[in-house]
């Protein structure tokens, strides 16, 4: 950790300076943050890009490492074709599995580092010495005890700046004064934070494409099967944690191909409303036609089969459920998606609900605007 007395030395953030007080007031009250539009400044190369919550944030040239809150910036980034980020919040929820699909795509996250670890240590944003941290600070004030917004102010002076949103959920009380954005949105933000807009508008018109060829593929309302997403991590679960599809990202592909949501259909409440679970029981009474279980990104299909759903096939009451039944329980994917393994993640999705067997999007026009050829 710097040492305190010279930690706010002239020489130690000449990469990167924070939009000061605005930014400040931004984070602190979670309203009122400048979202008016990205300026330039052409006479010294600076450039000022705006994010709620914390306002403009000024930087004096281009960022070479950084710090990502979550997979869904991380995969910005490897759209954008810029270095991995040097932590996220937790490794293992950054599936780089998925870049697996994209011939020239891949993410060596081999010397990525959590940023949780029992709790998340001021001094380890010391080590990794990131010139930004596209990290919603109201995140690390809000989820986890300990942050405080002097400690905010404190990396953002003496370290770099915090610029993010947590954009996987709306289901966070904290975020309620203070703007989402949805997935290109925010990808916008970091590409102009990057100055790779290139990619991003190459990416922008790809993701219009795929849109259209995924409407051609969603059935009409009446022949959509009702959908059930929950978390369930362990290999045998006997209980589960109940997501109601929303407008975070995380649930991006659900709402593009248009499914019932069969959990929003009963008096069920969204774990992040009150942090409940559901058992077996209370599956069979809403018995959704697919069943979609979070916590085993990690797994092949042929493994989560072999595991969770073999189980499941053995159960005495998991057994009845019509998913079960009908080999309808699959993946559900993952809390945190990015333009690229949205792609990913929406192709197979269609392939669980809708049983599509073409490839929806252009695996090499990806690789090739990961590579810059836009």
């Amino acid at each position: 950790m710097a040492d305190d007395n010279d930690a706010e030395s002239p020489t130690r953030r000449r990469f990167l300076i924070a939009g000061g007080t605005a930014a400040t007031a931004a984070i602190a009250g979670c309203t009122g943050a400048s979202d008016s539009g990205d300026r330039t400044t052409t006479e010294d190369s600076s450039y000022t890009v705006s994010m709620a919550p914390v306002g403009d944030v000024t930087f004096e040239s281009v960022p070479e490492t950084w710090v990502a809150n979550n997979g869904s910036w991380a995969d910005m980034g490897a759209a954008l074709g810029v270095e991995p980020p040097k932590a996220v919040w937790l490794t293992s929820r950054y599936h780089t599995q998925y870049y697996d699909a994209i011939d020239g795509v891949s993410v060596d996250k081999s010397d990525m580092v959590d940023l949780s670890q029992d709790g998340v240590s001021k001094e380890l944003f010391y080590d990794l010495d990131a010139d930004v941290h596209v990290i919603d600070p109201n995140f690390l004030m809000n989820r986890f005890g300990g942050w405080k917004q002097a400690d905010i102010d404190e990396i953002r002076d003496r370290v770099g700046p915090f610029f993010g949103n947590s954009i996987f959920s709306q289901g966070y009380g904290w975020h309620e004064d203070y703007r989402y954005y949805d997935l290109y949105e925010a990808f916008e933000k970091l590409a102009r934070a990057f100055q790779r807009t290139d990619r991003y508008e190459a990416f922008s018109a790809l993701h219009e494409e795929f849109q259209s060829s995924v409407s051609e593929i969603v059935p009409q309302e009446g022949e959509r099967p009702a959908v059930a997403i929950a978390w369930a991590g362990a290999d045998e679960p006997e209980t589960f944690l109940p997501y109601v599809v929303s407008e975070g990202t995380s649930f991006k592909q659900w709402r593009d191909l248009g499914v019932r949501d069969a959990l929003a259909e009963t008096d069920v409440e969204d774990f992040h409303d009150n942090r409940g679970e559901i058992d077996y029981e209370t599956l069979l009474e809403i018995d959704p036609d697919v069943l979609l279980l979070r916590g085993h990104e990690t797994k092949t299909a042929a493994e989560f089969r072999d595991t969770v759903v073999s189980f499941m096939a053995d159960h005495d009451v998991a057994s009845s459920l019509s998913a079960v039944q009908n080999g309808d329980v699959y993946r559900g994917g993952p809390l945190y998606q990015g333009p690229i393994t949205n792609l990913v993640l929406t192709e197979r999705a269609a392939q669980q609900v809708y049983g599509v067997e073409a490839d929806l999007f252009d695996r090499q026009r990806v690789a090739d605007i990961v590579a810059g050829d836009v």
